[in-house]
């Protein structure tokens, strides 16, 4: 991988994730449920978290992820740690907290969608910018001779912490590739529109959101963001087609492979690690772009593991 540079990895990862690492946990059951329904089911619980699903699939296509995150020194933190070493993440450089708990999200789905969820992701907000340490203090970076590597960061950071990022010379010469965590909080991103190196992904709808604007196709929205100074950006728009614009080198379109969808949530999380892994393997925008698509499309389908 390009973003392996000895000097600035003190780790051995090929890519940086920070954000929100949790556990998940999710009761379904195949009856339809409404307020104050008591049904049998499954709970399970599994790693989860914007940064910790992106690392998860980027580890899925070979790459070494390391996470920049706040996990709590709970036996809950604990098995969290040993599940992302388990996958191949680097978690050397993660913030451990005695006073601040292990963060978790607990879903209820029923036949009929999801019933509830109830997100508890107090202890990164808590953290703030001491999960960023590493990047400071010599261990990934310092002032000097900032970090110039990979770095995938989660839209679920506190809009003060993504602000500073925007403008923090630690963050001046990284590659970063910025995911929204929903189109609620898509805001947030605006402060890194005017990183010269930052890549946004985003749907459409995130895109109107930062924007400021309705867009009918991903070329238009494209051409907005790169318009409100943003260096690059992806904007995917469901099955119809997806675009690529680069300051500077305008803008190109991919369609998706026509598959039938059996699952969304994860999708832009697999578009964004697939895009990272082809760029890094040296395929070009066009490629590079295609081959993002595809994988989604496989992931949508079922066709990968999730």
């Amino acid at each position: 991988m390009h973003g392996a540079s000895g000097t600035t990895m003190g780790m051995n990862a090929d890519i940086l994730c920070i954000g929100s690492v949790l556990w998940d946990i999710i009761g379904r059951s195949s009856a339809s449920m409404r307020v104050g329904s008591d049904v049998p089911g499954r709970i399970t619980r599994l790693p989860g978290g914007v940064a910790m699903n992106i690392a998860m699939t980027l580890a899925r296509f070979g790459l070494r992820p390391g996470l920049l995150t706040a996990i709590g020194r709970d036996a809950e933190g604990d098995e969290l740690v040993a599940a992302c070493t388990r996958m191949g993440m680097e978690c050397s450089h993660i913030y451990r907290s005695d006073d601040l708990p292990t963060d978790r999200y607990m879903a209820v789905e029923g036949a009929n969608g999801l019933i509830a969820a109830v997100a508890d992701a107090h202890s990164l907000e808590a953290a703030g910018a001491k999960i960023l340490r590493p990047l400071e203090d010599g261990r990934l970076g310092t002032l000097d001779a900032p970090f110039a590597g990979l770095i995938a960061l989660d839209g679920n950071l506190t809009e003060a912490l993504l602000s500073d990022i925007a403008q923090s010379p630690l963050f001046a010469r990284a590659d970063l590739r910025v995911a929204p965590a929903s189109p609620g909080k898509a805001e947030r991103l605006t402060p890194l529109m005017n990183h010269g190196k930052a890549t946004l992904y985003v749907n459409l709808e995130e895109a109107g959101i930062i924007a400021k604007g309705r867009f009918d196709t991903a070329a238009d929205a494209a051409a907005a963001l790169l318009a409100r100074g943003a260096a690059r950006v992806l904007v995917t728009d469901g099955g119809r087609a997806a675009a690529e614009g680069t300051r500077g080198q305008g803008i190109i379109v991919g369609m998706p492979p026509q598959v039938l969808v059996t699952r969304v949530t994860g999708a832009g999380d697999t578009f964004m690690a697939a895009h990272i892994v082809a760029e890094g393997r040296g395929a070009d925008r066009q490629d590079a772009l295609q081959q993002a698509l595809r994988a989604a499309a496989d992931y949508v389908s079922g066709d990968i593991g999730s």
